[in-house]
């Protein structure tokens, strides 16, 4: 831990910082890392103010943590973890819902192709596809999530859109 309180602007040890003093360093740094993650200046700030709150409340133990700004940071991580879980959660009611007067019939079928398309595509194309067509992330999300590099996110993804309309047909947009 000590290297990541290094990293993230503090000594080996951070002790005797003050909670006013992490927060008026760490604030725009944390804001622009979680920018980097969400894509969304507003989600960002909701997120690094969340997690600030949070390690403010704690501060008599984190305080005394050997990287309190590492603490903040690994709480920040956990919320936006918790938020790509909770968008997750919706897609997958938007993706099951049916439109109003559809015929249920041809929607039962018509999401049982789409699952099973998606269960023939290889397991890193059915993330590609999820994470960047139906939770709208964008390359820079992407990669953070699934731990690669933008470009290979891009490519990631063009090449599950192309193998899901092959295995489903022209339906797909």
């Amino acid at each position: 831990m000590e290297c990541a309180g290094r990293a993230l602007g503090g000594g080996p040890r951070e002790e005797g910082r003050d909670f006013e003093t992490v927060f008026r360093s760490e604030y725009p740094r944390l804001v622009r890392a979680l920018f980097l993650l969400t894509g969304d200046p507003w989600e960002a700030e909701e997120i690094a103010q969340e997690a600030l709150v949070r390690t403010y409340e704690r501060w008599g133990r984190v305080g005394r943590m050997s990287s309190p700004v590492g603490y903040v940071y690994r709480v920040a991580l956990n919320l936006n973890r918790r938020r790509l879980r909770r968008l997750a959660r919706e897609a997958r009611r938007w993706i099951t819902r049916p439109e109003p007067g559809a015929d249920p019939a041809a929607v039962a079928e018509a999401s049982g192709d789409v699952r099973r398309t998606l269960r023939a595509l290889a397991p890193v194309q059915r993330e590609a596809l999820v994470l960047g067509d139906w939770l709208g992330l964008g390359p820079a999300e992407m990669s953070a999530i699934l731990g690669i590099e933008p470009g290979t996110a891009r490519v990631r993804l063009h090449r599950a859109r192309e193998a899901f309309r092959r295995r489903l047909g022209e339906g797909y947009e």
